[in-house]
């Protein structure tokens, strides 16, 4: 089925639909990763958005229900330059494009992936339309023209957990997949159907998380290190999380806007110097504005795994994968906020701490999925954070 992919802006893609169809709005935003569509499809952080891969073929290795990073698809549409027609690999459970047919998100193929990659390069995100019915090219421009505005959507409220849930009780879900079966079988438990996975380690620290649209792979990393995590609606009060006494505290990614998050501002600034607390991507810039900073649209944001982080505090740089379309402004930042991380493409702030209490953050995903996992001391430092504060 032919689909037309019309953005703002006047400009115009043919191509062919896959999935769902009909007709969707939203904002489109490119991803330089070379793997991870399925991550990227069920990463909360991508509600209400367009994600336009760079790398030409998509779908070859299928989807598998594991590998999810929550427990929908959260994504409007996808658009590439080819679907393949094979899903070739021994976890594939399903197609790319029957599990967008029921999961009702619209995907568009046969798109000059690189030439509309570098239009919002230098024009800006911007709002855009995917449609298989009969409009004209006009008419699909103006219904992206006349589309809400992402920063007006709550977004956040879609995407957070409506109950308090504690994170892999049964420790199952968290393992380390590995293919070591023989000489270290301490430490390794067989499933019934052949697969090894590494024995988690006991419970050391247990925290509060804050879902604002939390990805699996951070829960998995920080169940990883030692931690229990029971997560709480995005709009949960300071006061039910602490009469639990957690250990500290995790602001979780999300979607949207953050300075239309007025509520979670306020959370975060009752949490500090009463917590530890550590926020990744949207918890960062949450984090950031309690602390009396502000925060900036980027131009297309960060979407990918190849983004060169530097920590100013080491000089070591790690290459990282990103989503985010919004970033700290370092020059609204207080003396009492210390800039620990840069991104060396642009500059933009990727983490800071607190001079005086244990609270510090990171824009980018050190649990990666997809992506390199150059970062993933990060939940090793947290539990070494919360561990010196105990000893005080």
């Amino acid at each position: 089925m032919k689909a037309l992919l019309a953005l703002e802006d006047g400009r115009c893609f043919a191509g062919k639909a896959f999935g769902t169809t009909g007709t969707f709005c939203a904002e489109i935003v490119f991803n330089t990763a070379m793997t991870g569509y399925q991550e990227i499809a069920t990463d909360p952080s991508y509600r209400g958005q367009f994600v336009v891969m760079t790398y030409p073929l998509i779908g070859n290795y299928g989807v598998n229900a594991t590998d999810a990073e929550s427990a929908a698809t959260h994504l409007t549409g996808l658009v590439i330059e080819e679907l393949s027609p094979i899903a070739s690999n021994w976890r594939s459970e399903i197609a790319l494009g029957d599990y967008f047919k029921q999961s009702n998100v619209i995907g568009i193929e046969g798109v000059d992936t690189r030439a509309l990659t570098k239009h919002l390069r230098e024009r800006g995100a911007m709002k855009a339309c995917i449609t298989t019915e009969a409009l004209t090219e006009a008419e699909a421009v103006e219904k992206a023209r006349t589309s809400p505005e992402i920063a007006k959507k709550d977004l956040v409220g879609e995407v957070s957990t409506k109950t308090r849930y504690v994170w892999d009780p049964e420790s199952k879900l968290s393992r380390k997949w590995t293919i070591v079966k023989g000489t270290n079988g301490a430490n390794i438990e067989i499933d019934p159907n052949g697969e090894a996975f590494e024995k988690l380690p006991p419970i050391k620290h247990r925290i509060v998380a804050y879902d604002y649209g939390i990805k699996h792979n951070i829960l998995r990393e920080l169940r990883q290190v030692g931690f229990e995590v029971t997560v709480v609606p995005a709009r949960t009060p300071v006061k039910d999380v602490l009469k639990g006494k957690p250990d500290g505290v995790f602001l979780s990614n999300g979607p949207g806007d953050p300075a239309t998050l007025d509520f979670a501002h306020a959370t975060a600034r009752e949490l500090v110097g009463k917590v530890p607390v550590f926020g990744i991507c949207l918890g960062h810039q949450i984090l950031g504005t309690a602390l009396g900073g502000k925060t900036e649209k980027l131009k297309f944001g960060h979407h990918g795994g190849n983004h060169p982080v530097k920590d100013l505090r080491t000089g070591k740089v790690a290459i990282t994968s990103q989503n985010h379309n919004y970033a700290v402004d370092p020059k609204t930042l207080p003396d009492t906020v210390e800039i620990t991380h840069i991104n060396l493409n642009d500059n933009t702030v990727e983490g800071m701490k607190h001079k005086k209490h244990p609270v510090f953050s990171i824009q980018y995903h050190p649990e990666a999925a997809p992506g390199p996992k150059d970062a993933i001391y990060f939940f090793q430092e947290f539990a070494d954070m919360i561990s010196a504060a105990k000893k005080k």
